[in-house]
């Protein structure tokens, strides 16, 4: 078949590289317009853009998913991975056997943006990656191939990510045989239907009034982006790891205790947590001991 890819974020790479050297030909990668990043804010391409430039395919960057319809004519099928936008059906129906997705997620649960972050921060112990078509809702489509995976209860979303990004080739290659073969996807069941909102601020500002268990994986799930933080002194401290413990004092939520070379800090129920690193603002990822050694924390002072 003739394939095309459209994504943005990395997670898509082991696909593209496994389509690259597969009996498929990769004719297509479609990814978002260059965007400002940096101080600079110069104009920035995504990394797919940048793959497909090494590998010389040809990579398209629509403003309107209007301007994709001439260049899908000669694809029998396109892949879609954490793209981003919603494509109408007059774009869906151009490929010879449409678009599909692959969602990490195990559908119908966790439908939309952020599926991997809400599947952490709700404690699930499943998760996985779904293939399925492509149609007007919001991953509402048939689907083709499902994979489960464990979430392991120290794995953050970018770990658990890379995981998922990993079996995509293998899922999407059972997929693609099936679609060759005349395969009708099977109908998603109506039980189990959960949506992934998308992320904001208030989600990954840490409430120390929360169980330490719930504050451990609210930072798993925001780790690495957005990530969670909190305040200290009128300035913002992201954390990025720490384990949950029960003291045999209990600590007030928010406030912070050193013991034992550990850095701890209360949350309810008579819990809290071992911080492990942490990014102060304006500074570089460090270990929660370094920070401390040059936070000169005095007796009662606390997150909030």
């Amino acid at each position: 078949m003739r394939v095309g890819v459209a994504a943005t974020p990395y997670i898509a790479i082991p696909t593209l590289d496994w389509l690259l050297h597969s009996s498929h030909e990769l004719s297509l990668v479609i990814t978002r317009p260059d965007k400002p990043a940096g101080r600079g804010r110069m104009l920035q391409e995504s990394v797919i853009a940048r793959w497909a430039s090494t590998h010389d395919i040809q990579c398209i960057k629509p403003v309107a998913s209007g301007d994709l319809l001439d260049s899908l004519k000669e694809t029998d099928l396109v892949i879609t991975i954490g793209y981003g936008v919603i494509l109408p059906t007059k774009v869906l129906s151009v490929p010879r056997y449409g678009f599909i997705n692959l969602h990490f997620s195990l559908l119908p649960a966790w439908r939309g943006a952020a599926p991997v972050q809400r599947s952490i921060l709700n404690g699930d112990q499943i998760s996985g990656v779904t293939v399925f078509a492509l149609d007007s809702g919001m991953d509402t489509g048939p689907i083709y191939v499902q994979h489960p995976m464990p979430i392991d209860p120290f794995e953050n979303a970018g770990e658990l990510l890379v995981r998922m990004a990993e079996i995509g080739p293998k899922v999407l290659a059972e997929s693609l045989t099936l679609i060759e073969a005349g395969a009708l996807p099977q109908v998603q069941p109506l039980d189990g239907v959960s949506y992934a909102a998308k992320v904001t601020s208030s989600d990954t500002r840490i409430n120390w009034r929360m169980n330490a268990i719930y504050v451990h994986r609210q930072i798993r799930a925001f780790t690495p982006e957005p990530g969670t933080w909190t305040t200290w002194r009128e300035s913002t401290l992201h954390v990025s790891r720490a384990r949950p413990f029960r003291l045999e004092r209990e600590l007030a939520p928010g406030c912070l205790l050193i013991k034992d070379a550990d850095v701890f800090v209360g949350c309810a129920d008579g819990t809290a947590l071992v911080l492990e690193e942490v990014t102060p603002a304006g500074k570089k990822m460090m270990s929660a001991r370094d920070w401390v050694n040059g936070a000169r924390l005095v007796k009662g002072d606390s997150f909030v």
